[in-house]
């Protein structure tokens, strides 16, 4: 798949099934329509589960088999972690996939129907929406090692933020109740302060 947003949009063809998904913890909607945005056959909720995956990729590919469609792209907002077992799952079948930014998802929920109350099927529709309009990316998920790297680099940043959140509780304390303590230790880590 191509970066700029006008070679995403001619990858939308005639043939090309856009199915939209809204994530959830346990349960996830999806919405399928064609490169018009004629939506196509009914909604479905699958589980977050091998089972619902499997169950999903029946239901869009006997929509795309009625519809005569050879592509299938499936987009979805990256909701936590919620996400991460649909995309592998949908990677091992050689599905091709693409996330949408939340933000664009909140904003767009309006121009359908002037509403902008949150709804699983809404979302969906405004994924596939979304998708329609080039407006998504495909993700990187690396494999091996280089998950393990990515991942290990999220948790030493959350447990850096962390750790910068409780020294700075320890300094406003400090300040509050103890403000000559600093004229006393030079750093309230050291082994003589504690």
């Amino acid at each position: 798949m191509h970066s700029t947003q006008n070679e995403r949009i001619n990858q939308i063809t005639s043939s090309t099934l856009i199915v939209g998904v809204d994530i959830a913890k346990f349960k996830h909607v999806a919405r399928a329509q064609d490169y018009r945005g004629v939506e196509l056959g009914k909604s479905i909720t699958f589980e977050n589960n091998r089972e619902g995956f499997e169950l999903f990729i029946s239901w869009f590919q006997k929509i795309a088999t009625e519809q005569e469609v050879q592509d299938v792209i499936v987009g979805m907002e990256p909701t936590g972690h919620y996400w991460l077992n649909l995309v592998h799952f949908l990677k091992e079948q050689d599905i091709t996939c693409a996330v949408v930014n939340p933000l664009h998802v909140k904003k767009s929920k309006e121009l359908d129907d002037n509403s902008p109350t949150k709804n699983d099927i809404k979302d969906a529709k405004v994924i596939a929406q979304l998708v329609k309009d080039g407006r998504y990316a495909v993700p990187h998920l690396p494999q091996g090692i280089y998950a393990e790297l990515r991942e290990a680099m999220k948790i030493r940043e959350h447990l850096s933020t962390d750790l910068r959140v409780v020294q700075g509780r320890v300094h406003n304390w400090l300040d509050r109740y103890f403000p000559e303590f600093l004229t006393v230790f030079k750093d309230w880590e050291c082994k003589s302060a504690r």
